[in-house]
């Protein structure tokens, strides 16, 4: 496999300029290059990104059903925090721009978790790992 692998997340979306203007209060940006008004490349980090797509298009993908994201959960989208902090912070920011946070935080000791609900019900969990406790591979 690839040392350059990216990942691109395919979400469906009902309402494409609210889940931009969403994430654009967490503070995410859009390659435009990847951007019209059936999709939208979300930059999360240079090699993660979140593919909002409008749920006509997305059927353009699949030939199975899109699931009720508000109704049943296929995937948790989880990314890394450089801090307990910093998981705060994007769930408090996501919270003020109008997410859910359906699960209460949770602190393993060597892992502290918290997440929130988006507008389209996808669940999105922050993770903050002590990395005392991360053996290198």
């Amino acid at each position: 496999m690839s040392t350059n692998t990216k990942i691109f997340v395919n979400l469906p979306v009902k309402n494409l300029d609210a889940s931009k203007a969403f994430f654009g209060k967490l503070g995410y940006t859009f390659n435009p290059q990847f951007t019209d008004h059936t999709a939208a490349c979300m930059v999360i980090s240079p090699d993660i990104y979140a593919m909002l797509i409008t749920e006509a298009r997305f059927k353009d993908f699949t030939p199975k059903s899109i699931s009720d994201a508000k109704k049943s959960t296929e995937v948790l989208v989880s990314l890394s925090c450089d801090s307990r902090a910093e998981v705060e912070d994007m769930v408090r920011t996501a919270v003020a721009a109008g997410a859910a946070t359906p699960v209460e935080a949770k602190d393993y000791g060597f892992m502290y978790q918290h997440g929130f609900e988006d507008p389209d019900g996808h669940l999105w969990e922050l993770i903050w790992m002590n990395p005392s406790h991360v053996q290198p591979s």
